[in-house]
């Protein structure tokens, strides 16, 4: 199905976004593949400060998300897997939204442009580390044009993931 994607604006995080962050994110189907509940605030702080340097250091982050009204609905970009564990050294793009959002193509639109901009800063090729239950995150992969390249098991929680690949 080919259907016209929102209007959807990216921009580097402010220390105002920690909060919107938190608040859009804090929904049980938002949180059930990032540890099943919601984060205290002060992990949204650390990240949209991480996200800042990020995006002085490398010309891309995790950027906010923002709807045709400027509101905050999530987030979209790209960043180092922050891991030692599985794609280490490369770059990951990733996603979240408000679970009001769902279902709309704004994920889709967002990582279109997470893709046009990494690229315009030089990245040769990204992954999506996706949990394997995850369907909708997996259909995004799909419509990006990334291959399944790998499995894996998250160390902490053991679940099953898959890692998408694509070549820019």
């Amino acid at each position: 199905m080919n259907r016209t994607l929102p209007v959807v604006r990216l921009r580097v995080p402010t220390d105002e976004d920690a909060v919107a962050w938190h608040r859009v994110f804090d929904h049980p189907d938002v949180m059930e593949f990032h540890g099943g509940r919601s984060a205290e605030l002060s992990v949204y702080e650390e990240l949209t400060a991480r996200q800042r340097r990020h995006d002085a250091e490398l010309g891309f982050c995790l950027w906010t998300m923002l709807d045709e009204e400027d509101r905050v609905i999530g987030f979209t970009g790209a960043q180092p897997w922050p891991h030692a564990w599985g794609p280490a050294g490369e770059i990951e793009i990733g996603w979240r939204l408000g679970r009001d959002h769902w279902g709309k193509g704004y994920v889709t639109a967002a990582a279109r442009m997470t893709l046009e901009r990494v690229r315009a800063a030089g990245v040769g090729s990204v992954v999506a580390m996706v949990d394997s239950r995850n369907a909708r995150s997996i259909a995004v992969t799909e419509r990006l044009g990334m291959r399944l390249a790998e499995t894996f098991t998250t160390p902490a929680s053991q679940r099953r993931g898959h890692c998408f690949r694509l070549e820019l």
